[in-house]
């Protein structure tokens, strides 16, 4: 059974679609410009929610939206079959900060009851199931510059084991003064979110395949992680990976390092590399796409491969 992604959902600063964020990518620079949550979602529910929260439900609006799994603002699905798992390792940090500084202060009494909700560590994750009815299982990863991608792998394994029929991976970043303060600089202030699915399931409801998910390796070093994916996996044709995981790829075919076009991206950078290789494959990019999320000098290096759709009669290769 093949799975596949049917859906992708941008909210980064200058690309709201997979398009744009392909070619700002191409381009190696973005127009810039701030996401405005309450354009995208209006201005109701957004008050007292922290800015990751507010990036992650632009992503999975635009998600649910592109995938067809939303329409008229209802669901066109069964939300108890729809899983949700959100990337990201500053998420509410801010949040966070602030209600262990008062509680030091002031002590419990001068804790906001509008903060403390706001508090709990899979705020994003939960906040996304509530507003949309998606009643899945529910998942908050915050593993390292790996976790995007690792969100992915676990996506395909609750479709794999029957857990859940639809798989929202959301990868979010907010820049604020105690998430620079954690990273040493600015993040991405963004967000990028993907459907998963079985190609049986999304052909039923008529969805579009727009790339197949090929196998995954984790490990510790780029080079072997890498090495034992090449042993089940064909050649890339391009590379999504940080720029410090260069000298451990195959020359000769391009190597798109996001983080040199938006900054910092942490825990969102997997699922932002498979929404911008999507966007390439929209476009009519070869494949397959090979993503690497970090490196040699992180705790763990992820992998994955996305390969682009199988036109209509053709059997796809198991992988």
């Amino acid at each position: 059974m093949r799975m596949a992604v049917t859906g992708v959902g941008v909210a980064l600063p200058g690309a709201d679609s997979a398009t744009a964020l392909a070619a700002a990518l191409a381009t190696g620079r973005h127009p810039g410009g701030a996401v405005e949550p309450a354009a995208v979602l209006g201005k109701k529910g957004l008050r007292y929610k922290d800015r990751a929260t507010q990036l992650g439900l632009c992503a999975a609006q635009r998600v649910l939206t592109d995938s067809g799994l939303l329409a008229d603002g209802a669901l066109t699905v069964d939300g108890t079959r729809t899983a949700v798992l959100v990337s990201s390792n500053l998420g509410n940090v801010d949040t966070v900060c602030r209600v262990v500084r008062t509680i030091a202060d002031e002590g419990t009494y001068g804790v906001s009851p509008m903060d403390t909700p706001n508090a709990s560590s899979n705020i994003i994750a939960s906040e996304i199931a509530i507003r949309w009815g998606l009643k899945g299982p529910n998942l908050m990863l915050c593993n390292g510059p790996a976790s995007g991608l690792d969100a992915i792998r676990w996506g395909a394994a609750l479709l794999r084991s029957g857990r859940a029929d639809h798989v929202v991976v959301v990868g979010v970043e907010p820049d604020n003064e105690i998430a620079r303060g954690l990273v040493g600089g600015p993040l991405v202030d963004g967000a990028a979110a993907v459907v998963l699915e079985h190609t049986e399931a999304a052909e039923a409801r008529g969805a579009t395949v727009r790339a197949l998910i090929g196998a995954h390796t984790r490990g510790l070093d780029v080079a072997g992680t890498i090495g034992e994916l090449a042993e089940v996996e064909s050649d890339p044709a391009a590379w999504y990976a940080p720029a410090a995981a260069t000298p451990s790829l195959a020359a000769g075919l391009p190597v798109h390092d996001l983080a040199a076009v938006w900054g910092e991206l942490s825990g969102a950078l997997g699922v932002v590399q498979c929404a911008a290789a999507v966007g390439a494959l929209d476009e009519g990019a070869d494949g397959p796409m090979w993503l690497v999320a970090g490196t040699d000098s992180d705790d763990g290096v992820a992998t994955l491969v996305l390969r682009p759709p199988v036109p209509a009669g053709v059997q796809p290769a198991a992988v």
